[in-house]
């Protein structure tokens, strides 16, 4: 399908996805978005649902000014994923120990490593950057400076959520390797600090709602969120990275026979901001669950832990200022889904699939998300699909 453009007080709003199955919190939240002073276009993607502050699934794009809210308290969340050599038939017929040795590899939920990881330990790993990141911790917000340590032993870790480790096989039959993860608590502590710096500013006390505050150009505070912002973001990226050494490592040693080989990867944030120019204009573009769709640009679409996912190649469609869906997007609260469904039913849902079943999870069954064709089918001007995954292997956190 193509957008559909409603009316916004001072932007149109326009959606890649029917009005009339989006819940009217998440409309409410999208109209209050175009009252923005600073706003110049507002995008929405097919798998959009009700957030905290900004919708889940908006591309707001602003000059002078970002809103901390419309990145999300995960900064810099996003996917990695690459191809291996391995194909289907190299996969043994019981995943069982694959799983558990992923879960040994990659501490999950709130679990961190008992030392930091050492990136130089991984053959292939480009490590250049890395002394200087940390160093530049000394330069982010005082409230979070004594968090040092536990970010340290964080970094290469999964945390819990919709966060997944994930072996898929595509429809050719290779195996495939992918990841969901963010900046770990370091990043969601830096977004709330500031999201409450920015709610006490006196340009926001009379916005229509006070989590749609905002940082302006040209202001010491504006100039503190965005190093935090961009170290946050940063940080995400080395997790991920760090965490696709490890899975890569356990891969190796688990198909030692088949000595797999691994493809460039792909790698996209979907909470983060961008500096932009459209239409002669240079712009803060907050992508919040949405991923950056440039012509040519790779990207991932993951569907829930029983469903599978989508390779996506960016057509670059500047109505949506170059943007795509993050994924399927929920259509029930976690606490409708714990309400509605059993283990049982998670049982059913993932048939097929190595995978925790328990009630830990229940919250994540694929029926408590959009299913997630539809979704492709709905930004088909948006991007094209370059491959079809279906996890086999799905640690959740």
């Amino acid at each position: 399908m193509s957008y559909v453009e409603m009316p916004g007080a001072k932007v149109p709003i326009r959606m890649w996805a029917d009005p009339a199955s989006v819940e009217e919190g998440a409309l409410q939240q999208l109209r209050n978005v175009a009252t923005l002073p600073w706003i110049k276009g507002l995008a929405v993607m097919p798998d959009v649902h009700y957030g905290k502050g900004a919708t889940v699934g908006s591309v707001i794009a602003m000059q002078g000014a970002v809103c901390p809210a419309a990145v999300g308290v995960d900064i810099g969340c996003g996917m990695s994923a690459v191809r291996t050599s391995l194909t289907a038939n190299d996969l043994p017929g019981d995943l069982s120990r694959l799983r558990s040795k992923i879960e040994q590899a990659i501490p999950v939920g709130r679990g961190m490593h008992d030392t930091a990881v050492d990136p130089e330990q991984f053959h292939g790993l480009t490590t250049g950057g890395w002394d200087d990141f940390w160093t530049r911790f000394d330069g982010v917000a005082e409230a979070v400076k004594f968090r040092q340590e536990r970010a340290v032993k964080q970094m290469g870790t999964l945390g819990s959520g919709n966060h997944f480790c994930e072996v898929c096989v595509d429809t050719s039959g290779s195996v495939w390797l992918m990841l969901h993860s963010g900046s770990r608590n370091i990043g969601k502590e830096l977004a709330e600090f500031h999201i409450g710096v920015a709610q006490k500013l006196p340009h926001n006390q009379g916005l229509v709602d006070r989590d749609l505050a905002v940082f302006v150009a040209d202001t010491p505070q504006m100039a503190a969120y965005r190093n935090d912002l961009f170290w946050a973001q940063e940080y995400a990226k080395y997790n991920r990275t760090l965490m696709m050494a490890l899975l890569k490592d356990v891969i190796r040693k688990e198909f030692k026979k088949a000595k797999p080989a691994f493809e460039p990867e792909i790698s996209c944030h979907h909470n983060y901001v961008a500096e932009e120019r459209y239409e002669g204009m240079d712009l803060l573009v907050t992508r919040k669950g949405a991923i950056r769709a440039g012509s040519g640009e790779y990207g991932i679409i993951p569907g829930s832990m029983g469903t599978g996912s989508y390779i996506v190649k960016g057509l670059g469609n500047e109505k949506a200022f170059n943007s795509a869906s993050h994924g399927a997007g929920r259509r029930m609260s976690r606490n409708a889904a714990k309400r509605r469904f059993s283990t049982r039913d998670l049982e059913e849902q993932t048939q097929g699939v190595e995978c925790r079943k328990d009630s830990g999870v229940v919250d994540e069954i694929p029926a408590a998300y959009k299913p997630i064709e539809q979704v492709i089918d709905q930004q088909r001007d948006l991007v094209e699909v370059v491959a079809k995954l279906k996890q086999v292997v799905c640690v959740k956190g």
